[in-house]
């Protein structure tokens, strides 16, 4: 089994995101990409308010619909806490040892791996992914470098100037998010009032 662990908050989930699993997972001939939703994101506490992991799962799922190959996971929800990465590969490995891991990043990503929770662990057992998008400066794999000593690939993407600060804001006053967002997350989005302005 190859198999994609693309972490992250999801605070909406969109379709750069997915953009990006597809094509991680044809380069690598992923058998399958978990969309792993973080519990507590760390790196994110006291920095703004975060959706409820509930309310983020259910957009991550009804987002990724009968896409074959993307799962949504709630690992790290039902382990509770503070999401940490290597928590996440360790309980993969548990269900299944034999499973080959592949790490999906942005490149934005690459940066702020000195901050990760065992980031040697997480280099002894995984091949980070590195999803680069035009227009930006590229993160290779190399013996230098921010990837200097991992097991790594580049993969690039279309160039999608979406952000998910942008789709909290354009669902809060009001604009459509269609085309932005997958289909079925825009209706969930609806269903649960999510990032509407109070009062």
């Amino acid at each position: 089994m190859r198999l994609g662990i693309f972490g992250g908050t999801f605070d909406p989930i969109h379709v750069g995101h997915l953009v990006a699993a597809v094509n991680a997972r044809h380069a690598l001939d992923l058998d399958r990409v978990l969309f792993v939703v973080a519990n507590e994101p760390w790196q994110k506490v006291g920095d703004r308010p975060v959706s409820p992991a509930a309310d983020r799962l259910a957009l991550v799922d009804a987002a990724l619909g009968d896409v074959e190959g993307l799962e949504a996971s709630r690992l790290e929800i039902d382990r509770g806490g503070p999401s940490f990465t290597i928590d996440t590969i360790e309980e993969l490995q548990a269900l299944d040892a034999a499973a080959e891991l592949f790490l999906i990043v942005g490149a934005d990503v690459v940066t702020g791996l000195f901050t990760w929770e065992r980031l040697d662990d997480v280099r002894r057992a995984t091949t980070m992914v590195v999803v680069n998008r035009p227009g930006s400066t590229p993160v290779l794999p190399g013996p230098t470098g921010p990837l200097a000593g991992w097991n790594a690939f580049a993969i690039e993407i279309p160039a999608l100037e979406i952000s998910s600060t942008d789709l909290r804001e354009r669902a809060a006053s009001g604009r459509p998010l269609d085309y932005l967002i997958p289909e079925g997350a825009v209706r969930m989005i609806k269903e649960r009032g999510m990032y509407a302005r109070d009062g």
